[in-house]
């Protein structure tokens, strides 16, 4: 109306405004999760590609005598058959491990993309934050995967190798039982090396504090020696060698969980600062007194 006042959107447009708006964020996380999972179905075709080079180099390399770890460490190797038992076995293991591996490598596109999707609504400081968090996460994922298929998988073949109960006994493994145990070996340690990184937001969270660390130690460490023996063999070297590690990763956290709360109590006093500079001053009774004119 021209030279007049607009008049205000009916109800029924404003909702239908905000209705918009919250199906042009789905749509959003709709195109993110498809680019997502096209950078993952891309990996996998690669795996495809080279399914006969991780078969052969990566996932049997362990059960081979001249593997890195045991020409490093000086381990005497006792060798062992791998045997399909089923029609389909090897097919499966075959088709399983390239989808296994392309999937793992292709993760990080699906969380790029969903970082993509979150990160315009937050702050600047939360955006660092994250952007370290994912960092420090991804790095201590990949230094427990290579920790476990290093050391924890030939380590672990080897004991079962040497482990007899009568001479009359041979091991032979099974391919579908050796391939779910070096995946479960790796991607475990993989995930217990997270900790630093799940303490270190708790404790930003409130949740826990370097002090209750510090005295929960004990329990850390028994409940540290259940866990290796869940993942590890019996055997009492194999449950160091993974327990070790998560000690030190204990006492990291405990670093991290008093650095934040150093940085509280540093911007807390900041704050506190801040408030009492721009508070405005008060008069005391006996300086209101002082300000009264004389009695006549």
């Amino acid at each position: 109306m021209p030279g007049g006042v607009v008049p205000p959107a009916p109800e029924g447009d404003a909702m239908a405004a905000s209705e918009m708006s919250f199906l042009d964020h789905l749509e959003d996380l709709r195109w993110h999760l498809f680019k997502g999972f096209g950078g993952m179905l891309v990996t996998i075709l690669m795996s495809f590609f080279f399914a006969d080079w991780i078969v052969d180099v990566v996932l049997l390399g362990p059960s081979r005598p001249d593997f890195w770890t045991y020409e490093t460490l000086g381990v005497a190797v006792k060798s062992f058959e791998l045997q399909n038992r089923t029609v389909s076995g090897q097919f499966w293991v075959y088709i399983g491990s390239a989808l296994a591996v392309g999937a793992i490598l292709g993760a990080p596109f699906l969380l790029f993309q969903l970082w993509k999707f979150i990160e315009p609504g937050l702050y600047p400081k939360e955006r660092r934050e994250l952007r370290g968090a994912a960092w420090g996460a991804s790095l201590f994922f990949l230094v427990g995967v290579a920790f476990g298929y290093f050391f924890l998988t030939p380590l672990s073949l080897q004991f079962f190798a040497n482990f007899e109960i009568s001479e009359r006994i041979s091991n032979q493994f099974d391919i579908d039982k050796y391939f779910s145990m070096i995946t479960m070996w790796s991607l475990g340690t993989g995930v217990l090396f997270e900790l630093p990184v799940v303490i270190y937001y708790l404790s930003k969270l409130g949740v826990v504090t370097s002090d209750m660390l510090r005295k929960g130690r004990r329990i850390a460490v028994v409940v540290i020696l259940i866990i290796a023996a869940f993942i590890t063999p019996p055997d009492p070297f194999s449950q160091v060698l993974v327990s070790l590690p998560l000690f030190l990763l204990y006492e990291l956290a405990i670093v991290l969980a008093l650095n934040n709360e150093r940085k509280r109590a540093k911007q807390a006093a900041l704050d506190e600062a801040a408030e009492a500079e721009h508070t405005p001053g008060e008069t005391t009774p006996s300086d209101a007194t002082l300000l009264l004119p004389p009695a006549p």
